[in-house]
């Protein structure tokens, strides 16, 4: 007799209670309130309640970033805005007792357990829906079933998701990214907003919105921490998890990316090679490469080279940043390229935690203030790098005008004060401003502000932690409808 590995319906039913414990008690849950509300929050929450439009509302984001507690959080708004308890469901496709069951069958077995019987009206969240396979084509096919019904769903396997999502949720997905903590959101979550306050700085002639310190001795520090462990929600909250970094980022983390996740999504062979891989690039994170040079130190092929960076890239663990030349100019073949971890705490837990006097305290100070603006994925951010004759060149963070192709603005990140002293070392970003026709850039140091003329060009100097700020707050608050 062939022996059946078929969950009982009932035990699925129990399971299904279990994940929903407010279908009893009609209340929302003490672990919905574990950790405080991220401020992407405010921004989620409203896709979440949309019922204007036919659409499923995909969570998409790196691992560990929050997505499973935003959705808790979700849920229990929706409560205490008087949605009926029964009407909310949360299933995690993760577990193996849904295996082999496709999301409708989820659906109506779950509507059972909470003694539904229509669906209209419901919430309804799938938690790490890449677990299932051929999802987008499941989902699809409940938001056209179920028009009066809401879907939310969340997964990590970043790569997979905005791929699929994009090409077979044409007009049925809204996607929506949940990034790794920002600064602000870091000070926020560890109510430590009172370190900055708002002021005016004056910009090419202009009044612009920004912060400054303070006590920019203590802002700095949490700017270390941040940089060190600031990424995660749950990293910020646990001295224990920060004591032991290399176990929780790098075990629950950066290995099921790239032991699990990537390797099954993309059938890559040598899953040690793409971990060695990613090694190298989070030691160097910032650091100029070209492919010849990665080739020659990691032995890998250039094919497999390109894939590779690809792959880490969609699952948000890395960003690429192209470089254009003195006159903003693109080159025709790619000879040249930046690598920066979308989150500073990788290297720290694959190495160890940096120090403001460290050798690498530089760049991973450029590494975190790029990340910053890496929130804002519409922005077209470039670096500037030129060797031409005698001269040579190099400008860290360039916004070209997408229509005009010419740059907006330029910043050269600095973990240093020395420049205030002497701009005349600021070759290159002066060189890059008159050939660009800027008349102004913004240089970041340790702990000085200052706004002085240089060859005709304002150069204004900015702690690096209250530049890093500022970008997260005027991201959010453009991020708002």
């Amino acid at each position: 007799m062939q022996e059946s590995y078929a969950i009982p319906t009932p035990k699925i039913l129990e399971r299904l209670r279990f994940e929903n414990p407010w279908w009893a008690t009609g209340m929302p849950t003490a672990e919905m309130d574990f950790l405080p509300r991220r401020l992407y929050f405010n921004l989620f929450y409203p896709h979440v309640k949309d019922r204007s439009v036919k659409r499923a509302l995909v969570l998409m984001g790196p691992r560990r970033v929050g997505k499973t507690v935003m959705m808790h959080h979700a849920i229990g708004a929706l409560m205490e805005e008087h949605t009926a308890a029964r009407k909310v469901f949360f299933i995690g496709i993760d577990n193996p007792i849904y295996i082999h069951l496709g999301l409708e069958e989820l659906l109506k077995l779950a509507m059972n357990a909470a003694g539904q019987e229509d669906a209209d009206g419901l919430y309804v969240f799938f938690d790490e829906i890449q677990y299932l396979k051929d999802w987008e084509r499941h989902l699809k096919i409940l938001v056209d079933s179920y028009p009066q019904t809401k879907f939310v769903v969340s997964g990590s396997a970043a790569a997979a998701l905005r791929i699929k999502s994009s090409e077979s949720g044409a007009g049925r997905f809204t996607d929506f990214m949940l990034p790794p903590l920002t600064f602000q959101e870091y000070l926020y979550l560890k109510k430590l907003l009172h370190l900055v306050k708002p002021k005016q700085l004056k910009y090419r002639d202009k009044l612009i919105d920004f912060f400054e310190a303070v006590d920019i001795k203590e802002l700095n520090k949490q700017f270390f921490e941040y940089i060190n462990y600031g990424g995660y929600p749950e990293v910020i909250f646990s001295e224990t998890i920060q004591q032991n970094m290399s176990r929780y980022i790098k075990g629950d983390i950066i290995d099921k990316v790239l032991l699990r996740d990537l390797p099954s999504l993309y059938g890559i062979r040598d899953v040690q090679e793409l971990n060695r891989f990613f090694a190298y690039l989070a030691y160097n994170t910032g650091r100029e490469f070209s492919f010849e040079k990665i080739c020659k130190e990691s032995g890998i092929d250039k094919v497999l080279l390109r894939k590779y960076m690809e792959y880490l890239e969609a699952a948000f663990l890395i960003k690429v940043i192209h470089k254009i030349d003195d006159t903003a100019k693109q080159f025709k073949r790619v000879t040249g390229f930046k690598v920066y971890l979308t989150n500073t705490s990788l290297r720290s837990a694959l190495f160890s935690p940096v120090e403001p006097i460290d050798e690498e305290a530089g760049n991973m100070v450029e590494t975190v203030v790029f990340s910053q603006w890496l929130h804002r994925e519409q922005l077209d951010l470039k670096y500037a790098s030129w060797k031409s004759g005698r001269t040579e060149g190099e400008v860290d963070m360039v916004l070209i005008d997408d229509k005009k192709l010419k740059p907006v603005w330029c910043v050269e990140i600095k973990w240093s004060n020395r420049y205030i002293e002497k701009p005349g070392e600021l070759k290159s970003l002066t060189e890059f401003c008159e050939k660009n026709k800027l008349d102004a850039a913004i240089v970041t140091t340790v702990d000085k502000e200052q706004t002085l003329e240089h060859r005709n060009i304002s150069l204004t100097y900015v702690p690096a932690a209250v530049y890093a700020y500022s970008v997260g707050v005027r991201t959010l608050q453009q991020k708002q409808p």
